[in-house]
């Protein structure tokens, strides 16, 4: 199969595209979407599976020259048939993730071509990204080095002591929520994740390596839409902001 990926991608030019490739990240157990071991990423939202809208959007992205795909091992021949069925132009390949999502984004970084001047890391359960926004983080991150989706937070943020007692308040004016993608120069990236795995050093998501290096990031406001399916509830949420954008179920 993953041949067949290859033979895929060569003939619709893959790497042609864009400079930017995408380790789409859908590895997650989905425990706190069902206690049942039912996976959100394939959950549909207004008929259409999460992993496939988040997929499309990077497909239709005209700045991504290849997608990378990462995904729990005893998914990944599903994953497969999935990917080729629904004839995606841009998939390079399935690779299995690891452990953490630190693991799993490094393993699909490892098979980003080495050609690529960027790449961006999104979380495959953020199914209401639009290539549009993704074309606009990719911009800042072609000027700054480091790009990352978010949106500035609303709610007055406290800071909390260790026995659960208000200690400050946080000026929200300088407080974002992160999401995905977030998208780095190459050597950049490669510098960032090799440099964690050197120093042991955890991370929660990718922007987190980059700081542990001291690199800049720039944040991208793309509003508070991008949200990430991670309890059934949420499948209501995305299906009403596909509501509000005109999307009719199918």
């Amino acid at each position: 199969m993953i041949k067949i990926f290859s033979k895929i991608a060569e003939f619709f030019g893959i790497g042609k595209h864009g400079n930017t490739s995408a380790v789409i990240l859908c590895a997650g157990a989905s425990t706190r979407f069902s206690s049942e071991g039912e996976s959100k990423q394939m959950a549909t939202v207004n008929g259409i599976a999460v992993v496939e809208r988040t997929i499309r959007a990077f497909d239709d992205c005209k700045s991504i020259g290849e997608i990378i795909v990462v995904v729990p091992k005893n998914e990944a021949e599903s994953y497969k048939d999935f990917v080729y069925e629904k004839g995606f132009k841009k998939v390079k390949c399935i690779v299995t993730g690891g452990e953490t999502r630190q693991i799993s984004a490094l393993r699909g970084f490892k098979h980003v071509d080495e050609k690529a001047e960027y790449v961006a890391i999104h979380d495959g359960a953020r199914c209401l990204i639009t290539d549009e926004q993704i074309e606009e983080v990719i911009k800042e991150a072609k000027e700054y080095g480091i790009a990352t989706a978010g949106c500035k937070n609303t709610d007055t943020i406290k800071l909390a002591d260790e026995n659960g007692f208000i200690k400050e308040t946080l000026d929200r004016d300088y407080i974002w929520n992160i999401q995905t993608p977030q998208i780095f120069e190459y050597k950049k990236y490669q510098i960032s994740a090799y440099k964690a795995v050197q120093d042991e050093f955890f991370a929660t998501d990718d922007c987190m390596l980059a700081e542990h290096v001291g690199f800049r990031i720039k944040l991208v406001n793309i509003g508070p839409d991008n949200i990430k399916i991670t309890v059934k509830e949420d499948i209501l949420r995305a299906e009403a902001i596909l509501f509000q954008r005109g999307e009719e179920k199918i």
